[in-house]
Parts: C-alpha cells; structure tokens; sequence
C-alpha cells in the first residue's frame, strides 16, 4: 500500500496527468474503454484514499445504472433492432420514390428523407448507415450515381439519429448533465432537420452543377394510381410510430422513458400488421439489444467511477480551473470545448465522451452563463462529425461491412469529407445564432 499511499502526495495537477496518461497509454494497448476507465478509477482509489474509497465507487456506478430514464435507452434500442429486420426500411425508401421523382439527385434526397425518419423512429446510428448502405446506395451506383456523393449520403443521412429525437446521445448527455431530456429533444429538433436541409442542398447544387454526377430517375411509364397507393402504405405505420413516440413526448402525454415503451409495441404491432412477426426475429433483435445496451453499461459503469474518484480528488476543479483560465472571453472558452470534444471524438466512443467529458465542462458552461440545454445540442452536433471523422469514425466502418468490395475504407472517409464540412458549418450556425434551438 505504500506504493499507492504515494499517489497523494503527487498533488492533484500531477495525479491528473498520471490519470490521462495511464488512459491513453492503456487504450492503445487495445483494452475496451470500460476496462480501461474502471482499472485506473481503482487504481487511483486505492492511491489516493486506501480501502476504504472503494464504497464511494460502487455507490457512484449504482446511481447511474438505476436511472429511471436510463431504461429508454434498451427500449429505443430494441426499436432499431426490430427496424432492422423487418422491411419497413425498404418500403419506406420505395415510398419515396414518389417525392424524388425525376428530380435530379432525386435518390440521395430519397435517401436522406428516409433516414431522417429512421432516426426519428429509434435515435441510434448503426443499423441505420447498415440499412441504407443495403437499400439505397446499390440503387445509387446502378444509376450511375458519383460514388463519393453516393457513401457520403448513407453515411451522413444515416448518422443523423445524434441529432434528430429520440437520440440516444441526447438521453445519456441529460443524464450526465441532469438536465430535462425532453426540453433536450424540443431544442434539437430543429438543428437536425437544418442539417438535413444542408446535406439535401448540397446534394442538388452538386447535382443541377454537373448532371453526370446524380442522375435524374429514367423515365419509364407514368407509375399507375394503384401502385401509387400501394406505395404510400408503405408511409403509414412508420409516420403512426413517430407521431406516436415524438407526439406523446411533446405533447405532455408521456415521459421519455414512457414513449420508448410506445415506440416499441408500435413497432411489434407494425411487423404483426406486416405478417412479418416471428419468435426468431424478437429473439435476434432482443439478442442485439443486450450487446449494445451491455456496451453502453458498461461504459458508463467505468466512465461513472473514473470521473467520481476524479472528483473526490479536486480533479473536477483543477481542469474547470485550467479550462476557464484560458481566456476571458467566454465564445473563445466555448470553442476550446468544441476543439477538444472534436479530437476525443476522433479516437474513443460518444459514450465514453459524454460520461467523462461532460461531468467537466456542463459546470463550466453553466458558471459561463450558457444554456446547458443548448451546449447538449451542440455537444451532438460535434458528435455528428465524429461518427464520420477517421481515423475510427464508425459510420465508415458500418457502411464499409455492407458497401461492395471494390469501395475501399479510404474511399469512403474521402467521400465524407464535405459532409464533415457541412457539419462543421451546422455547428457554427448554432453557436452564432443558439435561437434556433429555442433556448
């Protein structure tokens, strides 16, 4: 215990850098980022406080594993599990057909549209980006599509579940933050569909520019009334399970945790009405949910220790003191926050950033005079361009697990780059004018 018992006398701006250093260095050993979190938070609980520091932690993790609003997060995953083994995604791209059209470009905006409603359906990413890469972007290159617009608008659209409700980044940022998740679902709303209307009119300027990049649809015989409504069906029971989820939350009906649950039997009750319900299908999206939502736990379960034996030691207030002395100007303290979550975002996981990064810098925002709730949209925003951004940008790898071989993993973080651009521009859009969240 001697060794450990030196730890304290290092002092709290040493332990700090010994804290971050050990992260990094155990990280790129390849060990997952929770093992990671809660080796060194016990490590550093022996060091600095002995045995007897061991409670605090467990008390700490218990308080974030028994979150009432924490059971959404299964709930919303389970949704999205569902999504993806049913065709609701493919007749919900078919549907839209009718608004592409022969616009030029029309598949991408097709595209963009249906992941925009995806995203409103289960606020996560990956089966999303998966879904797309499988029903849209073939239909792009058989076009003759250019094959970075084409990646960039499955990748981008199917990223957008971080910021369009009922986002699963925006519910564990409340939780770390302890701010309302639904005045966080209201505030993002906007921003997201403002970033979808930047990627649909980056699509048609490419488009109306160079035709040879977006093809409009070939014409073919007018599609007849029947077929047409055939179509439109396909638009009925996904519209019902938003309308259902979103509608109960901004309508005061239900809390977040409730409409999880709606969202869910909208969803089995869709695939029923479908005829396409089956035991193998619950069991393979139950089975899906539990390693995704056991992933999140247990980052939390790390991220929740580290940063509470962080704080036992002063380290909390050390960096606030660090970050705040930066400048006396508050927008240039701001936008050092958006550069450091911007790096992070690079190498580890949004789970991991929310419940470490932002114990730190919600106070600080908040001692600034910012609108918490308007900083989490933001912090989603810079999200976004994580999921995109190399070199671990997750998007990229999804799409690459379902793209056709000949489309290399470059290739795709090439054909990302404008759209990170146009994130990247999202983001200054809010911070110059926060009014558009409503805050």
């Amino acid at each position: 215990m001697e060794l450990f018992g030196s730890l304290q006398g290092l002092g709290v701006e040493t332990a700090t850098y010994m804290m971050f250093g050990m992260l990094l260095l155990l990280l790129v050993t390849g060990i997952p980022l929770a093992f990671v979190t809660l080796l060194v938070a016990l490590i550093f609980a022996l060091g600095w406080f002995g045995p007897m520091a061991v409670p605090l932690i467990t008390s700490r993790v218990y308080s974030f594993v028994t979150s009432f609003v924490f059971v959404s997060v299964p709930m919303f995953v389970l949704m999205a599990a569902i999504l993806d083994r049913s065709g609701i995604a493919r007749d919900l791209f078919d549907a839209m057909k009718l608004v592409g059209g022969r616009l030029r470009g029309g598949v991408a905006i097709q595209t963009i549209i249906v992941a925009v409603i995806l995203a409103a359906m289960s606020g996560i990413i990956g089966g999303e980006i998966v879904l797309l890469g499988l029903i849209a972007l073939p239909q792009m290159l058989r076009l003759g599509y250019d094959r970075g617009l084409a990646i960039g608008v499955v990748c981008a659209g199917g990223a957008l579940g971080t910021m369009v409700p009922p986002s699963i980044v925006l519910i564990i940022y409340g939780l770390t933050a302890n701010v309302s998740i639904g005045d966080l679902f209201t505030a993002s709303f906007l921003p997201g569909l403002m970033l979808a209307g930047f990627y649909v009119t980056y699509v048609l300027i490419r488009a109306y520019m160079n035709p040879a990049i977006a093809p409009a649809m070939p014409p073919d015989d007018e599609t007849p009334l029947s077929e047409k409504l055939k179509l439109l069906r396909g638009l009925i029971l996904p519209i019902l399970v938003v309308i259902g989820v979103l509608g109960s939350i901004y309508g005061g009906i239900a809390s977040v945790t409730e409409a999880s649950a709606v969202g869910v039997l909208g969803v089995i009750i869709s695939t029923m009405l479908r005829g396409e319900f089956t035991l193998a299908l619950m069991k393979g999206a139950a089975l899906q949910t539990l390693q995704t939502v056991g992933m999140i736990v247990w980052i939390g379960i790390g991220a929740s220790a580290l940063v509470g034996v962080f704080n036992l030691m002063g380290g909390l207030e050390f960096i606030q003191s660090l970050v705040a002395n930066i400048s006396d100007n508050r927008l240039v303290v701001l936008l050092f926050m958006m550069g450091i979550l911007f790096l992070l975002g690079m190498f580890l996981d949004w789970v991991g950033i929310a419940l470490l990064a932002m114990p730190v810098f919600v106070p600080i925002i908040t001692d600034l005079g910012y609108d918490p709730v308007w900083f989490g949209v933001l912090f989603c925003m810079n999200m976004q361009v994580s999921f995109l951004s190399p070199p671990f940008g997750p998007a990229a790898f999804y799409l690459k697990s379902v793209a056709p071989p000949d489309i290399s993993l470059g290739e795709i973080f090439r054909s990302l780059l404008p759209f990170i651009a146009l994130q990247i521009l999202a983001l200054a859009v809010l911070i110059a004018f926060p009014g558009i969240t409503g805050r």
